[in-house]
C-alpha cells in the first residue's frame, strides 16, 4: 500500500485559506486540537512550500511544548525552486522535479505525508492528482478576501466526502478524497 499525501487546511465558508492566523483562533478548541493531533500522529513527513516553510522555520524552533516538539522533530520536505538550503531541524529541500520526487516518495514505506498551509503547492499537487485526501477545517466565518483553495479558473475537481465531524464551535472537520 502506498503512502497518502494529505493536505490539511483551515478554510473559511467563502473558501479562503490564506492567513488563517487572522481569523482562525476564536474557533480553536480541544476538539480541534484532538483532530489535529490525530492527523499529525498518522504522518511521518511534513511537506511544505517555501513560504510556509520560511514562516514556520522563523517561529517553531524557538517554541516549546507538544506541538513545537512534533513540528521540530518530524521530517520536513520543502518544495521550492528558489530555496537552496533548509536549516530548520530535519528539513530537506526537494531536488529536481517535485512531482516526480513525490510520486517516488509515495511508493516508499512510511506513514502519511502531510501538507499544511502551502496554498501554491496544494494547488500544484491537486492539478497533478497527487493529493489523496483533503482535510478541511471549515470555519463558520466569511473572510471576504484572500487566496482561495479553489480560485476562479481551477476547473472541476470531483471530490467524495469520506468523513465529517461538527465541533461545538461550529467548525466542520471534513475529509474528502478525489
Amino acid at each position: 500500500m502506498s503512502r497518502k499525501i494529505v493536505a490539511g487546511l483551515y478554510i473559511s465558508l467563502d473558501g479562503v485559506v490564506e492567513a488563517p492566523t487572522e481569523w482562525h483562533f476564536p474557533y480553536l478548541s480541544d476538539e480541534m486540537g484532538a483532530a489535529l493531533g490525530e492527523m499529525s500522529a498518522e504522518a511521518d513527513t511534513l511537506l511544505l512550500g517555501r513560504t510556509t516553510y520560511e514562516e514556520f522555520a522563523a517561529v517553531w524552533p524557538h517554541q516549546s511544548g507538544e506541538i513545537a516538539d512534533q513540528l521540530n522533530g518530524i521530517r520536513k520536505l520543502v518544495a521550492s525552486t528558489t530555496l537552496k538550503e533548509a536549516t530548520w531541524q530535519n528539513s530537506t529541500v526537494i531536488e529536481g522535479d517535485v512531482i516526480t520526487a513525490l510520486k517516488e516518495l509515495k511508493e516508499q514505506p512510511g506513514k502519511n505525508i502531510n501538507i499544511t498551509g502551502s496554498i501554491t503547492l496544494t494547488h500544484t499537487l491537486l492539478r497533478a492528482g497527487l493529493i489523496d485526501e483533503l482535510r478541511l477545517l471549515v470555519h463558520p466565518i466569511a473572510v471576504g478576501t484572500g487566496r482561495r483553495l479553489f480560485p476562479d479558473g481551477t476547473g472541476q475537481i470531483p471530490l467524495k466526502l469520506t468523513r465529517s465531524v461538527t465541533f461545538g464551535t461550529g467548525v466542520l472537520d471534513l475529509t474528502y478524497q478525489p
